[in-house]
């Protein structure tokens, strides 16, 4: 075969650099905008007229790319909207941006402290047993047991020669994750609902690509709960709602008592103090301060949570007094863990405690 060499071309792979940043751009944008591309295109083009994004980028040339590689697609009706594989494409580069911010001690699998047949190999070594798996012998063990045996002469392997490496079980886990879709995650002007619907697409991605044996439910709560497929995650918004955590805890709680899985857990995302709950089908609302009733009915759902053997993990997005109070209270009647994380930092929060899980995971 003969190859063909020339001068490195500085301009295509800067264009590449610049597409790639681009579809980053364009990815956040969408998430931003609730999924809507049209409304993503016209950012785009307003951010170049401001000098945010280079003159020299070819909007139009990048929105060909988009429909050519099937991410948007044209509607019958007139503009452009999300395709499947488009809503894959956000959930690998979730992943990549939240990644990129981890540091690499953080990746790591799902571990129980107890050693014996599962899929994680270690360094240390033990004399084989009946019913070990031939996969895990140590060779070079096996035989210098061999040679100091017999000697270096005549090498024979015996029964009592073998050494198999140890390895860690592997748990499964099954994880609801609840985002507050409360009107206070974009008030005075700070946008946490998009990192948080960041942060779902990613733990996502994650799960299907890295922990197929872990499952992962989404869910929202605002005056109500509800839960949402994985492909509603793109377009989910806030609204004029107020915070109910109860809710979302019941609803999470009843979704993980049908799974398979021993460990389960929830990770709460919101940025608020409970104001609502439901009694008798009517949602009581109460905006200001802590209500007694409210309060004390959202941490008997957080201690129904822990008698079903459910940890709460809660990542707050906001910090005064009053509240991490509360979260405080919660956390101890749960036993389970809190964060108080920007909203810029929850990706790296959440994701250093899912795969360190430096706890150990409930029986």
């Amino acid at each position: 075969m003969l190859w063909e060499y020339s001068e490195w071309d500085q301009t295509l792979q800067d264009l590449l650099k610049s597409f790639q940043d681009l579809m980053s751009l364009f990815n956040y944008l969408l998430l931003m905008a609730g999924g809507d591309v049209d409304k993503v295109f016209k950012w785009m083009e307003y951010l170049q007229e401001r000098g945010s994004i280079d003159p020299g980028v070819d909007l139009e040339e990048f929105r060909r790319k988009l429909e050519e590689n099937r991410i948007v697609e044209r509607l019958k009706e007139g503009g452009y909207s999300l395709t499947a594989k488009g809503e894959q494409v956000i959930r690998k580069d979730s992943l990549n941006q939240i990644f990129s911010n981890l540091q690499k001690s953080g990746f790591g699998q799902h571990r129980v402290p107890s050693t014996g047949s599962g899929e994680e190999r270690l360094t240390e070594t033990r004399a084989w047993r009946f019913g070990d798996p031939v996969t895990q012998i140590d060779a070079l063990g096996t035989i210098s047991n061999a040679v100091k045996r017999g000697g270096v002469e005549e090498i024979s392997l015996a029964e009592e020669d073998l050494e198999v490496y140890e390895t860690e079980h592997l748990s499964s886990c099954a994880t609801m994750l609840l985002i507050d879709i409360s009107h206070s995650m974009i008030l005075y002007g700070e946008d946490r609902i998009t990192p948080a619907k960041q942060v779902a697409l990613a733990l996502t991605e994650l799960i299907l690509t890295r922990y197929p044996k872990d499952t992962l439910r989404v869910g929202t709560f605002g005056d109500e709960a509800r839960e949402i497929a994985i492909s509603d995650i793109p377009y989910l918004q806030v609204g004029p709602f107020h915070t109910n955590t109860r809710a979302g805890l019941e609803m999470a709680q009843t979704i993980l008592e049908s799974t398979r899985q021993a460990n389960r857990q929830i990770f709460m995302v919101t940025d608020g103090k409970p104001t609502a709950i439901t009694e008798n089908g009517e949602v009581y609302k109460n905006p200001y301060g802590f209500d007694p009733k409210i309060l004390a009915q959202t941490l008997e759902a957080a201690a129904a949570c822990k008698k079903a053997g459910i940890t709460i993990t809660t990542f707050m997005l906001a910090t005064d007094p009053e509240l991490v109070n509360f979260v405080d209270d919660l956390t101890k009647l749960n036993r389970g863990r809190a964060y108080f994380a920007s909203a810029d930092k929850l990706g790296e929060f959440l994701f250093a405690d899912y795969i360190r899980n430096k706890r150990r995971m409930l029986h």
